[in-house]
């Protein structure tokens, strides 16, 4: 201590410690010399998270986070920041996949009424028995000039039956659009909270760095007086650089987020995306697991889908048993004839009808075929759904799974771990002063708080992810309580 206030210019004047998204500030000096009212301001700057939890204790709660008071960055919003909402609609404007699936369903909707329409009638132009030796239409009696018309009549129900199934195909392509769409905005939220993530952990990285350059000017002071080591600056030092190491990687990930979100929002890959500052931590209590089950099945386009496809199965089914009945094709034609009759009169025009009809005698091998064909594929689409069914409930559930984890762990962080690991370190910082503490357990409280900073992120990150794949495999955003 003599040695300290013979060097009053190495004396360390004020130290900024971080904690939880700001500094609390630290005097280091000479313990004689550490006023009062910087120890005060010291416990004053401790404040413990400003989470609210309602009544029903740790495992059953909602979550009503106003935030964690200390991590809070600034509340100023800056212009041409990407919100979560302008995010979403600008991809749901401006997606190339979205625009894809909705022009498939446009070009559907055009089929069924093609479908159920009769083919076009046959115009015909014909020349009859012309002679080959002069190809003269006067010479003979049955040569004769013929215009004809036909139509072609599939049995009666097979043109209906056509146009439903189209129809059936033509609904499961606008509920393949809305699923696009759910889809969309599922993967556009999952980014921007991974995004979200990556800005609170840079920034919580950023603020160590500096802390730590701090911690290396400590030790070199120390180590030049005779009251400290070199390994704490060596260890100081070391630690700054892996925090830089992890800045450039945290640096990299981020820009890979924005290639991945520009290209949800249709603009090009190499555009800034710039996030808000401030953002709801509010997560809610979710309805339960079977409640959820009983919405997917009533709002999941991709289950209405894949029911569209059974209904377009079973009509196609039907559709092949028709196939045991004939078409029909009607026609008429008329007969212009030239030259006269041996008596000297005019020779007549002929008229003539025809009706034909396709004979099916090959059921065995063909007709008969098809109806087999035709269940199989209604089977397939049968246990289709019910595979998606399935598997869309173990996608929920898997989801809730997730939320509820990472809520709890979202509030036992802001709650508990962060306001105790801050204590520990402004106790350890008391005690390094007075050569209590040695600078190694110093460094390791100060990085488990940092880690545990950004686990608290990370878990309301990975919560709303959770809760966007929640509300794309129900189908609604009315997934809570």
């Amino acid at each position: 201590m003599d040695n300290l206030r013979l060097l009053p210019d190495l004396i360390i004047k004020t130290i900024p410690i971080l904690s939880v998204g700001c500094f609390i500030q630290f005097a280091f000096a000479t313990s004689d010399s550490l006023p009062a009212p910087v120890l005060q301001e010291t416990e004053q700057n401790m404040v413990a998270p400003d989470i609210k939890v309602s009544e029903q204790g740790p495992t059953g709660h909602q979550v009503t986070a106003t935030g964690v008071t200390a991590l809070d960055s600034d509340n100023s919003q800056t212009e041409g920041v990407f919100t979560l909402e302008e995010s979403i609609n600008i991809a749901l404007r401006d997606n190339p996949g979205l625009a894809e699936m909705q022009a498939r369903a446009e070009a559907m909707a055009a089929i069924p009424s093609q479908a159920g329409t009769l083919p076009d009638p046959m115009l015909s132009f014909n020349a009859m028995n012309l002679p080959t030796d002069t190809f003269d239409i006067s010479q003979e009696a049955m040569t004769q000039m013929q215009v004809g018309i036909s139509q072609t009549f599939p049995f009666p129900g097979k043109l209906a039956l056509r146009e439903e199934a189209a129809r059936h195909e033509a609904e499961a392509a606008v509920d393949n659009v809305d699923e696009t769409r759910l889809r969309l905005v599922r993967d556009v939220k999952s980014i921007w909270w991974r995004l979200f993530n990556l800005d609170q952990n840079l920034s919580i990285v950023m603020r160590n760095q500096e802390l730590l350059r701090q911690f290396v000017q400590i030790a070199q002071t120390k180590y030049s007086v005779g009251q400290g080591l070199q390994q704490d600056v060596l260890l100081a030092q070391l630690e700054l650089s892996k925090l830089l190491d992890l800045e450039l990687r945290l640096k990299g990930s981020r820009r890979n987020e924005e290639v991945r979100i520009n290209a949800l929002l249709g603009i090009s890959p190499d555009n800034a995306v710039q996030l808000p500052q401030q953002i709801d931590k509010n997560l809610p209590e979710l309805a339960t697991e079977q409640v959820l089950y009983k919405l997917a099945d009533q709002e999941r386009p991709l289950l209405a889908s894949q029911q569209d496809y059974i209904q377009a199965a079973t009509t196609r089914v039907d559709l092949a048993k028709k196939d045991y009945y004939p078409d029909f094709n009607v026609g008429a034609m008329y007969g212009f004839s030239n030259g006269d009759n041996p008596d000297g009169s005019p020779r007549s025009d002929f008229a003539s009808l025809q009706l034909s009809m396709n004979l099916p005698l090959f059921t065995d091998r063909k007709q008969s075929k098809a109806v087999d064909q035709r269940n199989s594929e209604f089977l397939e689409q049968n246990f289709k759904l019910q595979d998606m069914r399935l598997l869309v409930q173990a996608d929920i559930s898997e989801a809730v799974s997730d939320f509820r984890r990472a809520r709890d762990q979202f509030v036992l962080f802001g709650t508990g771990i962060i306001p105790q690991a801050q204590q520990t370190v402004a106790s350890m910082l008391a005690g390094y002063q007075v050569n209590k503490v040695d600078f190694l357990n110093l460094v390791q409280a100060q990085i488990t708080l940092y880690n545990y900073e950004i686990n608290y992120w990370q878990m309301l990150s990975e919560a709303n992810q959770a809760l966007a794949r929640i509300i794309a495999g129900v189908g609604v955003e009315t997934v809570y309580e």
